[in-house]
């Protein structure tokens, strides 16, 4: 926030969708290559998914409009509301699912991750219409948890 605000805050949740889908399909273009030209680190693609999919659960909850400006308290309370609740999520998912992340293919979870937002866009463009899916919120939370397995994964191989 010290170098940029909150000049996030002018994103629509359609345009927060597709950065997220730029980093994860730059992630899997990488992953499918095994090289890469443009050295930015693929942890801070990771790291990029789990703050974007965290502005686009704030952008949900406050609305989008013309005014970019938060405060910075309360944009760290918001961001650390929803960090919290997906930590929580990962926890209860984690007990129930018996951590078979750790079994997992880094690359599965980029594909998940891109599965989630191809399901995003999908409901984005049904105008938030869904008949039996859990609705972006859901979706924003899961890329969130995947990206965090994966930066775990990226941790424990390099």
């Amino acid at each position: 926030m010290r170098d940029y605000g909150t000049s996030w805050r002018v994103f629509r949740p359609q345009s927060l969708t597709d950065q997220l889908f730029i980093k994860a399909q730059r992630i899997r273009t990488i992953e499918n290559k095994g090289e890469q030209k443009i050295q930015d680190d693929i942890k801070g693609e990771y790291l990029g998914l789990v703050n974007y999919s965290i502005m686009a659960l704030i952008q949900i909850e406050l609305g989008t409009g013309t005014e970019t400006q938060l405060e910075p308290e309360k944009a760290i309370a918001l961001y650390d509301k929803y960090a919290k609740e997906a930590r929580n999520l990962m926890e209860n998912k984690n007990h129930d699912y018996g951590e078979a992340w750790r079994d997992m293919r880094i690359s599965s979870l980029t594909d998940l991750i891109l599965v989630k937002l191809l399901r995003i866009k999908q409901i984005e463009d049904n105008a938030g219409a869904t008949i039996v899916s859990e609705g972006v919120e859901g979706n924003y939370f899961d890329i969130i948890n995947y990206a965090i397995f994966a930066l775990i994964r990226l941790s424990e191989t390099h």
